[in-house]
């Protein structure tokens, strides 16, 4: 297995704050308590941006995450471009007091999904009240491997 070298964590650019603005968008475009309430931005080593939300079901394991959806929009339309940057961002429900939309971590099978198609991959995570952004083999180590790398 292609090791992959541990990074520090990197302040926010200009673009990865304009990549969380077009997360914080989809998910206000297309919440709905109870049903999305996660908003994701993906920009491909071309520059172009996609977004997803989640996409809830009744049967709990049929549910998609939001980054899934950002990433089958990119593959769709470009092919395997590669994942320069990722973020995922929560809408809370309307009774909680803060209704601050915030960045979130990315799920294990995200981080799974991310790492398969692009080992060099940044994400934008929390880290207290200002995110960072950092390498998606920070947050998967160890990653399992059935070969080569892709």
């Amino acid at each position: 297995m292609k090791r992959v070298a541990k990074t520090s964590p990197h302040r926010l650019s200009t673009a990865d704050k304009e990549l969380i603005a077009a997360a914080v968008a989809a998910i206000k475009k297309r919440y709905r308590d109870d049903w999305q309430e996660v908003g994701a931005a993906l920009r491909t080593r071309s520059g172009k941006i996609y977004t997803g939300v989640n996409l809830d079901a009744y049967l709990g394991r049929m549910a998609v995450c939001a980054e899934a959806v950002a990433l089958g929009r990119a593959v769709v339309d470009l092919g395997d471009a590669g994942i320069e940057t990722i973020v995922a961002v929560r809408h809370p429900p309307p009774d909680e007091k803060d209704q601050a939309i915030s960045v979130v971590s990315p799920c294990g099978a995200c981080r799974e999904l991310i790492f398969d198609y692009d080992h060099n991959a940044r994400v934008i995570v929390p880290n207290g009240d200002r995110p960072v952004v950092v390498s998606i083999a920070d947050l998967l180590p160890n990653k399992y491997s059935r070969g080569p790398q892709r």
